[in-house]
């Protein structure tokens, strides 16, 4: 008889090396950690807290009671006291007001999201990490497959997510969830099950009851991380912040990107400063790329080629001190989308470019 053996936990060296792919960190890294009660967000905070320890920071655990079932406050204050006898301070969201009778999963994932950025800006904290595995990502490639997702959509959830005030952290995508109940179980802590993810209304939970499994396409995801790498360094490469808030890119350098490369520049750079939780739609942004690399009008001296796009103004100006032509972008209207980091969307590729990073001796 071949015994199967058990799932291995995950432990602090695997768990470092998980974050390592999100380097840069400010020295004494906080980080906050959306957590549910279940196990996957409570073996994430655990090992969130270990590790930040370890380098001199802190974790601080948001909660979202959604208000939807009668037990859900009980739950937060028990899970709060979970965490706060394994050292890790707690916070718990409510979301309250009317729940809309349609689309209430959407709804409830808006709120959750809004909750939990609301709470990170309002406290500095600039990572915020979600405990999406695995199976979650096999889970939603085979919703956006049913939905004929182009490659991008195909690769599944990104690991990293750039918001104007905070980055979104998924450093569990690569752990299967038996390796995070046995994470709870060596540690012998209990967890809550959510009815909800056996909920036959929701598309997920339906997916899990028929056994449907997606296959993770590895290589669409390491095409799309490495364009996201090489449009972030580009972006270092190319911004140069100034004192107002805006970012200046010079015209002719951008104009020789490749046509792929310029587009997602673009496209980072506006949500990076317009504060959107989206990117431009697709057929705005080409309008504007066409005009990020059009010629300007003989004897004008740029004026006559600003536009806007998603929040944002795009002013063509002579650079000082030169005769080349630059691009200033910034916030349309003098919105800055209260974000701390300029620009926001480069700053984890190269820690040059992170403001608040403390440089000071450790």
């Amino acid at each position: 008889m071949i015994e199967l053996a058990e799932p291995r936990d995950v432990d602090g060296a695997t768990f470092a090396r998980l974050m390592a792919s999100f380097d840069p960190f400010e020295t004494n890294p906080e980080l906050a950690v959306a957590v549910s009660g279940g196990r996957d967000s409570l073996s994430l905070a655990l090992l969130a807290h270990e590790w930040a320890a370890g380098r001199g920071g802190r974790v601080l655990a948001l909660i979202v009671d959604h208000g939807l079932r009668p037990a859900a406050a009980a739950e937060a204050l028990t899970t709060a006291g979970v965490l706060q006898r394994s050292g890790i301070e707690s916070l718990v969201l409510r979301w309250t007001g009317d729940k809309p009778p349609a689309g209430l999963q959407e709804a409830a994932r808006a709120a959750r999201y809004r909750l939990l950025r609301e709470a990170c800006r309002e406290r500095g904290i600039l990572h915020l990490l979600v405990a999406h595995h695995s199976d979650d990502q096999a889970e939603t490639i085979a919703m956006r497959a049913a939905r004929a997702s182009g490659p991008d959509g195909l690769a599944g959830m990104a690991a990293l997510v750039e918001w104007p005030e905070v980055r979104l952290l998924r450093p569990l995508l690569p752990v299967p969830r038996a390796r995070l109940t046995a994470t709870l179980r060596s540690r012998g802590i209990a967890w809550i099950e959510d009815p909800s993810n056996g909920d036959p209304r929701f598309e997920r939970a339906r997916l899990r009851r028929a056994g449907t499994v997606a296959v993770i396409l590895p290589d669409a995801d390491h095409v799309r991380s490495g364009r996201e790498l090489q449009a972030a360094r580009t972006g270092v490469a190319l911004l140069q912040a100034r004192e107002d808030g805006s970012i200046a890119i010079d015209r002719a350098a951008i104009e020789r990107l490749p046509v792929d490369l310029r587009r997602r520049l673009a496209s980072r750079v506006v949500q990076a400063l317009g504060g959107g939780d989206h990117p431009p739609r697709r057929e705005r942004l080409e309008r504007a790329l066409v005009r990020l690399s059009g010629t300007p009008e003989r004897g004008k001296s740029g004026r006559g080629q600003d536009f806007t796009l998603s929040g944002c103004q795009f002013a063509l100006r002579q650079a000082t001190g030169s005769r080349q032509l630059e691009w200033i972008v910034r916030p349309e209207n003098g919105r800055k989308g209260r974000q701390p980091l300029i620009p926001a969307a480069f700053f984890a590729c190269y820690p040059a470019a992170a403001t608040h990073l403390d440089r000071s001796p450790t």
